[in-house]
C-alpha cells in the first residue's frame, strides 16, 4: 500500500504517467458488467445525447506506490456460426491468444475478406480507473461517490492531450491529481447511431474539496483495487480459448487455413490492433446482453 504522503510529494511530476502513456500508445477480464455495482456508466436520452462530470482519481493506495491510475484491458467479442465469444484476451497478460492468431493468419492471407472478417474479430481495447462522481443529472444518487470507469480509445485520448497538449500555450496537467488536475465533462452524443464523445472536454483546474488533505486522503483511500482485474484467474487458458474459438467458428478441432497465401507482405495485425474503431465504446455496452447470450449456449 502506498502512503497519502508520497502521493502528495509527487504530485506534480509527470514522468512516471507521461511514460506509461507514451507505451500504451506505442504498443484484463471482462470488466464493467451491469452487476457489478462498483461501475459507473453515463446515461443518454432518447435521441442518444448526455453530460455527467467526473474527475479521474490517482492511483489507488491499495495498489501501491508502483501502480497507475488505469489499467489496460484487451477483449473479444463477436459471432460466429458456432455461437458468441465473448473473453478476455490473452495479450492483456503478455500472453499469446488464439484468436489474434487467428486473425493474423486472415490478414496476412492477403485476401480482402479474410481482412473484413479479422476487423469484425479484433480485439477490443478498454481501460478501467478511479472517478469521483460530481455531477449525474439523470442518476443524482450517483453524485459523490467513488466508481470505477470502463471507458475506451476516445476518452483516453482526451487525457493524453490534456497531458501533452498540442500548442505552446496550453498547460500540461494531470487529469488524474487531487491537487492540481480537472473535473471531465463528458459530453455524448449520438452521431450515425454510436456513441460520441467528441465534445468532451477538461474543465480549468481545481483542488478538489478545497484541498482539505484530511477528505482527500479519506477518498484515496475508499478507491477500488485496479490490479485485481489482470489476475490470471479471470483470464482462459489458451487452450480453453482456443476450444471456444473453433467451437464459435465452426472448426472441428482443425487449424483453419486461409482462403490464399497470395499476400506479398506479412503485417501483423495484433500490432495494427492498438486502437479501438470509431463507435465501439457504444458496441462494447452490449456485450453484457451478448455474453448472456453465449453462456445460454
Amino acid at each position: 500500500m502506498s502512503s497519502f504522503a508520497n502521493l502528495k510529494r509527487n504530485k506534480s511530476s509527470f514522468e512516471k504517467l507521461t511514460k506509461a502513456i507514451e507505451a500504451t500508445t506505442q504498443s484484463n477480464p471482462e470488466a464493467g458488467s451491469k452487476d457489478d455495482t462498483r461501475f459507473w456508466q453515463p446515461e443518454v436520452d432518447k435521441a442518444g445525447n448526455g453530460m455527467a462530470v467526473i474527475r479521474f482519481l490517482p492511483a489507488p493506495a491499495v495498489d501501491g506506490d508502483d501502480a497507475l491510475p488505469w489499467i489496460r484491458v484487451f477483449s473479444h467479442g463477436f459471432q460466429g456460426p458456432g455461437g458468441w465469444l465473448i473473453d478476455n484476451c490473452l495479450t492483456t497478460l503478455n500472453e499469446k491468444c488464439p484468436v489474434c492468431e487467428h486473425n493474423n493468419t486472415l490478414w496476412n492471407s492477403g485476401i480482402e475478406d479474410n481482412k473484413n472478417v479479422a476487423r469484425k474479430q479484433k480485439r477490443k481495447l478498454s481501460y478501467i480507473a478511479n472517478i469521483l462522481v460530481i455531477s449525474d443529472p439523470s442518476n443524482k444518487q450517483n453524485e459523490g461517490t467513488i466508481r470505477l470507469f470502463k471507458f475506451g480509445k476516445k476518452i483516453f485520448d482526451k487525457i493524453t492531450e490534456a497531458m501533452n497538449p498540442e500548442f505552446d500555450d496550453e498547460k500540461a496537467i494531470n487529469p488524474f491529481d487531487l491537487w492540481e488536475g480537472a473535473n471531465f465533462k463528458l459530453k455524448i452524443r449520438n452521431v450515425e447511431g454510436y456513441r460520441n464523445y467528441d465534445k468532451s472536454e477538461f474543465a480549468d483546474q481545481s483542488a478538489l474539496y478545497d484541498g482539505d488533505d484530511a477528505k482527500l486522503e479519506e477518498l484515496w483511500k475508499k478507491e477500488h483495487g485496479l490490479k485485481e482485474f489482470t489476475e490470471k484467474k479471470h483470464f482462459k487458458s489458451y487452450e480453453m480459448l482456443k476450444a471456444r474459438l473453433d467451437k464459435v467458428l465452426g472448426f472441428d478441432g482443425a487449424a483453419m487455413a486461409p482462403r490464399s497465401k497470395a499476400a506479398d507482405s506479412v503485417v501483423s495485425f495484433k500490432e495494427e490492433d492498438t486502437s479501438v474503431l470509431d463507435g465501439a465504446q457504444a458496441a462494447d455496452e452490449d456485450l453484457d446482453y451478448f455474453k448472456s447470450l453465449a453462456e445460454k449456449e
